[in-house]
């Protein structure tokens, strides 16, 4: 008799492990991650577009967190561009917007915080955005480069979301 008052219902049990089971998905999220095969397709995407518009440049392609996962400089690129393309691409994920916004901004003096943190607000870098989500950035060592950048997303990401099921 005296165990009775230590029963717990069935119903509190299964209300108790739904409010963890909730409790433990908010703290974990899922995060979209650019693979190697679509990194390459950008940077193949890119030249294609730099080789039209009679172009020599380099790119660097970033995942979320800003690890490098694809990088190429076409014939006669200059020394420094992969180093440029690089730095482009970090401002951008940094910043989450397109470089040449981030220069604007310094240049009127709205923001001077990407001076002083050591990135490179030149134009030539886009994020990467996916379904409203960040999932990398592109940077391209050239005044046209988010023109580049934004062709290679357009080839890249359409494609896959017209292969979608």
């Amino acid at each position: 008799m005296r165990f009775k008052s230590c029963l717990i219902p069935l119903t509190a049990i299964i209300a108790i492990t739904s409010a963890a089971e909730a409790s433990a998905q908010a703290m974990v999220r899922e995060q979209k991650v650019i693979s190697s095969a679509g990194a390459r397709a950008m940077a193949d995407a890119c030249t294609a577009w730099a080789e039209r518009n009679h172009v020599i440049l380099a790119m660097a392609v970033l995942d979320w967190a800003g690890n490098e996962i694809e990088s190429h400089a076409m014939e006669g690129a200059a020394a420094n561009a992969i180093d440029t393309a690089l730095l482009k691409a970090k401002s951008a994920l940094r910043w989450r917007r397109p470089t040449s916004e981030m220069n604007k901004i310094v240049r009127t003096g709205q923001n001077l915080a990407p001076t002083f943190m050591k990135d490179f607000p030149q134009p030539g870098a886009l994020p990467i955005v996916v379904d409203g989500e960040v999932i990398g950035s592109m940077g391209v060592s050239s005044a046209d480069g988010e023109k580049c950048a934004q062709a290679a997303i357009d080839t890249v990401f359409n494609k896959q979301r017209a292969s979608a099921p």
